[in-house]
């Protein structure tokens, strides 16, 4: 059986900062749900868009981001490869959420193939359809910083 409450008076000292950081740690571990949750959501997103990569690299790829040259043979290589990248990183830090283990090391090898994509777009914008490599900045700039976000927010 629980002892009756007690009012503040009758509390010993230092109860009040205890029971917020009770408080404090229900909340917190909410907020942690909801971070591994729109963390696994995120992860999710990348894997489906390796697969859709390794599937169909010429309809993923051959609208404005690298144009008609995706069609050709020799662009679906690197792209499936691109796919790969996605499937595995993605894939690896899913499972290592799922399991509670660091995801960190998985999310920062994510921002660094952001970043790669970003700069081998930049390499070759003339080469692209015009806007394509600012498009690629901002897509995988915004899919770097959303790592970022989540691998800063993790707990790990």
């Amino acid at each position: 059986m629980r002892p009756p409450r007690r009012s503040a008076a009758e509390r010993p000292s230092g109860w009040a900062g205890r029971s917020r950081s009770l408080r404090g740690v229900a909340e917190s571990s909410s907020a942690i749900r909801a971070i591994r949750g729109l963390t696994a959501a995120l992860l999710s997103l990348r894997i489906a868009y390796g697969v859709a990569l390794l599937v169909a690299p010429a309809k993923v790829a051959a609208n404005r981001w690298l144009g008609p040259g995706a069609r050709q043979p020799a662009a679906e290589v690197p792209l499936r490869g691109m796919g790969a990248r996605e499937v595995a990183v993605h894939g690896l830090a899913l499972a290592a959420l799922l399991r509670g283990s660091a995801v960190r090391p998985w999310l920062a090898a994510s921002i660094a193939g952001d970043l790669a994509d970003i700069g081998a777009a930049a390499l070759a914008r003339d080469g692209l359809p015009e806007g394509s490599a600012a498009a690629t900045a901002a897509v995988a700039g915004g899919s770097a910083l959303l790592s970022a976000g989540a691998a800063a927010l993790l707990d790990e």
